[in-house]
């Protein structure tokens, strides 16, 4: 990860609403849109602002299972993350 990738990334969690999404993601897995809104206590249009911003980051990814989108942390992109901040310059 480089600089600009990893500002995206930490932009992305910057907002609250957004890493609670994403904290709760990593606690629960999988989770449908609807389920995940629920848990949150936040309205699904609200919900669904913020997964896109956490998706264009690469912290989130989506798989469709019948007529549910289900999310879950992208645990890859978390792990390059912290590689990234545990770095240190030459």
């Amino acid at each position: 990860m480089d600089t600009p990738a990893a500002t995206t990334t930490l932009s992305a969690l910057a907002h609250q609403a957004r890493l609670d999404i994403f904290r709760t993601l990593l606690r629960h897995g999988e989770l449908p849109a609807g389920e995940l809104a629920t848990e949150l206590g936040i309205p699904s249009s609200t919900l669904s602002f913020h997964l896109k911003d956490l998706r264009i980051a690469g912290l989130i990814v989506s798989r469709r299972q019948g007529r549910h989108l289900l999310y879950r942390a992208d645990r890859d992109r978390l792990a390059e993350l912290m590689a990234f901040l545990m770095a240190f310059p030459a």
